[in-house]
C-alpha cells in the first residue's frame, strides 16, 4: 500500500469510536482548536488528544500548531480514498442482486 494512501482498517477502526466521529461530524463544520473540540466531553485534554491523534494516524484529519493552539481539520483525500471504496462494494453488490434477481425471474418463469 502506497505510504500516501490511508490504511482502511485503521480509518474504520478509529471511525469505530463515538467520541472521535462526534469530533470528525464538528470538523464538517469547518477547523476547529482542540479546545473547543474537547468542550462537549466530560474527559481530560489527555484522553482527549488520543483521540485526536488516532484520527490523525488514519489521516481522517490533520493538525497544525500555532503557538499554544492545536488546530484540526478534516482531511478530504482519506474521505475521496474511503468514498471510492465504498462505492465499489456497492457496484459490486448492486452487480450481484441484479444477477441474483434475473436467476429468480428465470426460476420462476420455468415453474410456470
Amino acid at each position: 500500500m502506497d505510504s500516501n494512501q490511508p490504511d482502511l482498517d485503521l480509518v474504520f477502526f478509529a471511525m469505530a469510536d463515538g467520541t472521535r466521529r462526534a469530533v470528525l461530524q464538528k470538523l464538517g463544520e469547518g477547523p476547529a482548536s482542540v479546545s473547543d473540540l474537547s468542550e462537549p466531553f466530560d474527559m481530560a485534554l489527555p484522553p482527549f488528544m488520543k483521540h485526536i491523534k488516532m484520527l490523525e494516524k488514519a489521516k481522517l484529519i490533520t493538525t497544525r500548531k500555532v503557538g499554544r493552539v492545536r488546530t484540526c481539520e478534516l482531511n478530504p483525500d482519506t474521505y475521496a480514498d474511503l468514498e471510492n471504496w465504498l462505492h465499489e462494494q456497492r457496484r459490486q453488490w448492486d452487480s450481484r442482486y441484479q444477477k441474483l434477481d434475473a436467476l429468480l425471474t428465470q426460476m420462476k418463469g420455468a415453474s410456470e
